[in-house]
């Protein structure tokens, strides 16, 4: 029997500016990651989304990012080990204050755009994105990208750990993924999609852009839902996985 978490970034809106369309994702997927005010989101839309995934049965992560609103998060930025520790702590004690005034347990931290890619491959940023999460909540799991060094610094601080994989994105032969500055990062034809997400499930292996057959661990699949083209998208994933035979479940139940 094959289990696997659906996940998607939400609580991305700010201020006057409404991004992604969280209450028709959220109907089908698992586990949500919250902005948590660096590279989206604010007060309001912290607590707003807290209450929609509670109301959803759907369990909430941190999704920390660098301070960047301008960017979005997805610029590379000069940060030591030390910085990134604060980052991570000074994001997770923001959502989790809202977490716990609703009676919410965080469930993981995920890392958001350049800090999650840096990371991937930087075991010094790595390590200190999991001892930032290990000091404040041993519990919380860490999602990061399959086969990344974000996922051995995590179960070198003894945190548990889940691989996550993308439903839209390629893959480059080293198991990353091919920046979305370069042709061919986003996947946009669904039905390809589709196949290749319930083959990373099922067979654990996906097709890199260079043709190498790349084996894979997927524990939670990212799913964007930022336009009702991609909510639709999202849905069909859930509908395929679960015409395999696949379960659909939170990740604390998976890891």
């Amino acid at each position: 029997m094959y289990q696997v978490d659906l996940n998607s970034d939400l609580g991305e809106s700010f201020g006057a500016y409404t991004i992604g369309l969280d209450s028709e994702v959220i109907r089908y997927v698992s586990s949500v990651n919250v902005a948590c005010g660096y590279h989206a989101g604010d007060p309001l839309v912290m607590d707003r989304t807290v209450a929609l995934a509670k109301a959803a049965g759907v369990a909430v992560g941190a999704h920390p990012g660098f301070p960047d609103l301008m960017g979005f998060g997805r610029r590379n930025l000069a940060c030591s080990p030390a910085e990134a520790k604060a980052y991570i702590q000074y994001q997770m004690g923001a959502l989790g204050a809202f977490a716990s005034a609703q009676g919410v347990r965080l469930q993981h931290v995920k890392p958001h755009g350049a800090l999650y890619n840096m990371a991937a491959k930087d075991p010094a940023l790595a390590k200190a994105i999991a001892e930032g999460i290990a000091a404040v909540d041993k519990d919380v799991i860490l999602l990061g990208l399959a086969g990344s060094e974000m996922l051995k610094a995590g179960q070198a601080a003894r945190l548990r750990v889940a691989s996550e994989v993308f439903a839209d994105r390629a893959y480059q032969a080293d198991g990353t993924l091919v920046p979305r500055k370069l042709p061919g990062a986003v996947i946009h034809d669904a039905g390809e999609a589709i196949a290749r997400t319930v083959r990373m499930v099922t067979e654990g292996k996906v097709t890199a852009v260079t043709g190498e057959e790349v084996s894979i661990r997927a524990d939670s699949i990212c799913v964007h839902g930022d336009n009702p083209s991609a909510v639709e998208f999202v849905k069909n994933i859930r509908a395929a996985l679960e015409a395999e035979g696949v379960t659909i479940a939170p990740i604390a139940r998976i890891v």
